[in-house]
């Protein structure tokens, strides 16, 4: 290959946005975030399971009375609670010490941690999960804000918000972001 040809190779990563069983079908969980279980392991068995990382929504006890409680006043993952736990397929393919969890919609330490990785080779990077257009969008932003050249992209069938339109209008937010969305 002529050295204006060579590509450089690329390590591919996937992120798994909260998909917990209080999104998935608990407290905030939806036929929406239902339908996108089966699809989100299917992709998960593409991944080399050192290569998935996987984000925990966690609250404590006290969550109604934090910023985000006020805003939405439902208690969800809850740290230790049935409701705070990985649906159980999905667990079995990660890595526990790749399980992020955090505190609010982005996480600044998948961030650093992902940012470190690139910095030691270059990393594609693909989300899906729960919510499109809380979480995923969030986390997606934030890659995307630390890491500006490297390819980040969202599959959407993979993905549910907390209605179809917000979810459409997520995606929509994402591409305008230079996301790539499928």
């Amino acid at each position: 290959m002529s050295r204006g040809t060579e590509r450089a190779v690329m390590r591919n990563i996937l992120v798994v946005v909260d998909m917990q069983k209080d999104f998935i079908d608990g407290s905030l969980g939806t036929k929406e975030a239902q339908a996108i279980v089966e699809p989100v392991i299917a992709k998960m068995k593409s991944f080399r399971k050192s290569d998935i990382y996987v984000t925990r929504d966690t609250h404590g006890e006290n969550y109604l009375e934090t910023a985000e409680g006020k805003k939405l006043p439902v208690v969800h993952c809850v740290k230790g609670t049935e409701g705070w736990q990985l649906h159980p397929e999905i667990e079995a393919l990660a890595e526990p010490s790749h399980v992020i969890d955090k505190p609010t919609f982005g996480s600044l330490e998948l961030m650093e941690l992902l940012k470190k990785e690139n910095e030691k080779e270059p990393l594609a990077i693909e989300l899906a999960g729960l919510c499109t257009d809380i979480c995923v969008v969030s986390n997606a932003l934030l890659l995307k804000a630390a890491m500006p050249e490297i390819s980040i992209r969202v599959d959407s069938s993979c993905c549910a918000g907390v209605t179809p339109a917000s979810h459409q209008a997520a995606v929509l937010t994402m591409k305008m972001c230079q996301i790539e969305t499928e």
